[in-house]
């Protein structure tokens, strides 16, 4: 993908390093209650239901993750964007990223194109803010995080939070490189906002468990990731070989990929779910079709 003379949104807030957040306990904060899952030792993540973080990696990852304290050498109360070269190109990217669903979402909400949750849904786009932290970081109503989290959507605030570093975990850690894998992970969160516009963010389906209900919120946001990508695809030249790495993506952040076994428990969908709803929508670019609360068995997702 190319986004050289492309706009950059202004929708974006570097806090710096530090940020506000306090070292343990932050699934336990986030998002007016957490979710316990992902390995024996009970760490805790927010299911994006309410508002959550993603992206998480397994055990072993995990470990390693909540060992780190973000981007090398951001200083207290250093800007983020400013510490390095490679975070002022993390920066750089997002905010190009982040206009660019801008831009899709303004259209789809102008022509009315979004599913009906019995709410009435605006037709010009509350764009939300994307917000650069290192280390930790303190929300406007879902708590306190660090950079363990992985990027997530913080629905009290209308912010999307992300450690510039994260994208090297995307890479190394998770074996998903590229840039429209990265592209990816913030047109996921932007789907989530999107989610909390509409109202299908905190829905609740009867005969269904959290976490059943948490797949279809996330296959959900994963299909509208994938509507960006097919509006987008001409603006930011997205070639098949980008394709394949949002796809690597989706693939490595499957319940199952992750090392869960228990199909019960699963609170983000298996790697063929999160593959085949992306792919739905990016394929099509209409978000009608990504309507998963519109299907009655969960078996059937």
């Amino acid at each position: 993908m190319d986004i050289q003379g492309r706009r950059r949104s202004e929708n974006f807030e570097d806090r710096g390093a530090g940020g506000g957040g306090h070292g343990g306990g932050v699934g336990s904060r986030l998002l007016f209650g957490a979710l316990r899952m992902f390995g024996p030792k009970g760490a805790l993540v927010v299911a994006v239901l309410l508002g959550g973080a993603y992206f998480l990696a397994p055990a072993s990852i995990k470990r390693a993750l909540l060992g780190g304290t973000g981007s090398q050498g951001a200083g207290e109360g250093a800007k983020v964007c400013e510490v390095s070269a490679d975070n002022a190109k993390a920066c750089d990217f997002s905010r190009a990223v982040l206009a660019s669903t801008e831009d899709v979402w303004d259209e789809k909400f102008a022509a009315g194109a979004l599913p009906n949750y019995g709410r009435q849904v605006p037709e010009k786009y509350p764009r939300p803010t994307l917000v650069v932290f290192s280390g930790g970081v303190s929300t406007g109503g879902c708590g306190n995080a660090t950079s363990a989290s992985g990027p997530f959507y913080c629905p009290a605030d209308d912010k999307l939070y992300i450690d510039p570093s994260f994208y090297d975990t995307l890479a190394k850690r998770l074996k998903s490189p590229g840039d429209f894998a990265q592209a990816f992970v913030l047109a996921h969160e932007v789907g989530h906002h999107v989610q909390n516009v509409i109202g299908s963010l905190r829905l609740k389906v009867k005969g269904e468990t959290k976490e059943q209900v948490s797949v279809r919120t996330e296959l959900q946001a994963d299909c509208l990731a994938g509507v960006w990508g097919h509006s987008a695809r001409a603006d930011l030249s997205i070639t098949d070989e980008d394709l394949d790495e949002a796809l690597r993506a989706a693939h490595a952040i499957g319940d199952d990929a992750l090392g869960h076994t228990d199909e019960s428990k699963f609170s983000h969908g298996s790697s063929e779910q999160r593959v085949r709803w992306f792919r739905r929508g990016f394929d099509t670019g209409d978000p009608g079709k990504c309507d998963t609360f519109a299907v009655k068995k969960h078996g059937d997702l």
